[in-house]
């Protein structure tokens, strides 16, 4: 606990320094301003100079015309608004543009570590404090016609001292800068546009396609990201796109490749080998992994029905809290599909000692020899967004959001990951992993308040917020025999010094440790017991 006070009373030392400064970025008219004609003279302007009158006693002289011109300027009642960004209008009118969107997220953080953590080579570690550079990105949009888009965005992300480098499991030099999208667009109509490209047009939820720039809380859950860096890029796919609005109905449909993934998997991976020589066997474990063969293409769609003000869709990036500027209240659903995605053994199936030394000979199709069971990945979703001003003159807003999942990956899948994972090596379990995805259901709900202007003074804004993730899956049971579900709590604030723009986020997280757990014959994770750990993050945010 030494630690965590530390890392307490460092996060209360950055979040109030912040506190003390307020950016106050240049104001950026989307158009170029037309010069202000120079106003005509008044009556007393040209009229003689009155004769100076006597100054009472102890009334201050007024300024004389010389220290009148070198007087400062006042300064500025509050922040101007930050408006289009780092905008260059290529026409006169704005209608042709270049724009430029570039943040980072750095993370200050204590963590306990799940057990058997690593933190180098053969040295355990129970927790830390680290840093990390959750994002760092760069979006360069540009529109030379009203009816063409062209976008491109770069970045990185998770960069810790012990992972995310070229090496991602065991170096955090040098991460690799690649493409998260690169997108042409064709508007069709007003109800339609076209696109095509590497592209987050995601079906599924709003949340799977929501902008890491104004999350309501810290960060997305994750398991709003479900085949995240298996079968697509980094969240996003590379295919095609339909969008548009009809009435009050917003909606994006695509079709994507599937990138190959889980390339070193093979039939022997989806069984347990016992025994020796020629009496040796692998026996089915009825554990769906991803499959190395898909190479079907990956459909995807989210519905949302906009009750209250319409938001805007031009790009795909829902916002996860408006801060009192739009009334917002939609209702939405969504699917991701993908045939044959997985594949699995049943413990029915069990290869012997001649069939596995045949499947290792050079040229033999293990696929061929070993039979394996093909799933179709299939999820669906059900959300709810809220989020409207409480009292405009005071500053006050609340946000919330809602999410049912039905996740089917085949049978026991689950899936493990930590953002900015503290821990090294390639264990599954280590650092702050938790079960992110599987066969199952899911309810995922946030909400914050926005407080009164005046709370933290004139220049900060404060919204406390929290969120609770339930998640039931099939793959991991008590020793009973039933479902060991999933809870995760996270609670924290933000404090805005110029909106989403610049702001801190201090977030606790309750997480679950899963690594006290057996495989079983029949294919479920039986989990001895969960052990909770606490988990402390400053996140500095500034975007462009």
């Amino acid at each position: 606990m030494q630690k965590a006070s530390y890392a307490l009373v460092l996060s209360a030392l950055l979040a109030s320094g912040g506190a003390a400064a307020q950016v106050t970025p240049p104001a950026q008219p989307s158009t170029p301003q037309t010069p202000t004609p120079p106003v005509p003279a008044s009556p007393t302007e040209t009229a003689p100079a009155p004769a100076p009158q006597p100054i009472p006693p102890g009334v201050p002289a007024p300024p004389t015309q010389s220290q009148q011109a070198i007087a400062p300027p006042p300064p500025p009642a509050e922040s101007v608004p930050y408006g289009a960004g780092m905008k260059v209008n290529l026409s006169p009118d704005g209608s042709k543009y270049l724009r430029f969107i570039t943040w980072h997220q750095i993370w200050t953080r204590y963590t306990q570590n799940n057990t058997g953590t690593l933190r180098a080579q053969g040295k355990p570690q129970a927790d830390q404090v680290d840093f990390a550079v959750r994002r760092s990105r760069l979006i360069i949009l540009s529109q030379l016609n009203p009816r063409f888009l062209i976008y491109t965005h770069i970045g990185i992300n998770n960069q810790t001292a012990v992972s995310g480098g070229v090496n991602p499991t065991a170096d955090g030099k040098k991460p690799q800068l690649f493409i998260h999208e690169a997108v042409v667009e064709f508007k069709v109509n007003k109800y339609l546009s076209l696109g095509s490209g590497m592209h987050y047009q995601n079906g599924l939820s709003r949340l799977t396609r929501s902008s890491t720039l104004n999350f309501l809380t810290l960060d997305a859950p994750l398991t709003n990201w479900p085949i995240i860096e298996t079968a697509d890029q980094f969240a996003r796919g590379i295919g095609a796109y339909a969008k548009g609005r009809v009435s009050k109905l917003d909606y994006a449909f695509s079709v994507n490749e599937t990138f190959l993934t889980n390339q070193t998997s093979t039939p022997l991976s989806l069984g347990v080998t016992t025994g020796t020589g020629t009496a040796v066997t692998s026996t089915g474990t009825n554990v769906a992994q991803y499959n190395p063969q898909s190479t079907k293409h990956i459909f995807q769609g989210y519905l949302s029905w906009e009750f209250l003000e319409q938001e805007s869709n031009l790009l795909p990036f829902n916002v996860g809290s408006y801060l009192g500027t739009k009334r917002v209240f939609n209702l939405g659903g969504g699917f991701l599909y993908n045939a044959d995605g997985m594949y699995s053994r049943a413990t029915s199936s069990v290869v012997n000692g001649p069939v596995m030394m045949a499947a290792g000979q050079p040229g033999a199709n293990v696929f061929d020899l070993i039979p394996t069971r093909k799933h179709d990945i299939a999820l669906l979703s059900a959300d709810v967004f809220f989020d409207t001003p409480i009292n405009k003159e005071k500053g006050t807003a609340f946000t919330v959001y809602g999410v049912y999942y039905n996740y089917n990956f085949g049978p026991n899948h689950v899936r493990y990951i930590g953002a900015s994972n503290p821990g090294y090596g390639a264990s599954a379990l280590r650092g702050n992993a938790v079960p992110h995805s599987g066969t199952g259901n899911i309810g995922f709900v946030e909400s914050g308040y926005l407080l009164p202007k005046n709370t933290l003074g004139p220049k900060v804004r404060l919204q406390p917020y929290a969120s609770y993730l339930l998640a039931s899956y099939e793959g991991l049971r008590k020793p009973n025999g039933n479902i060991q579900n999933v809870n995760i709590l996270d609670a924290g604030a933000n404090f805005y010094l110029d909106g989403h723009n610049a702001k801190f986020t201090i977030n606790y997280r309750h997480r679950p440790d899963f690594t006290n757990q057996t495989p079983t014959p029949e294919g479920p994770a039986r989990v001895n017991g969960v052990k909770y750990r606490p988990e402390i993050t400053l996140q500095t945010q500034v975007f462009l």
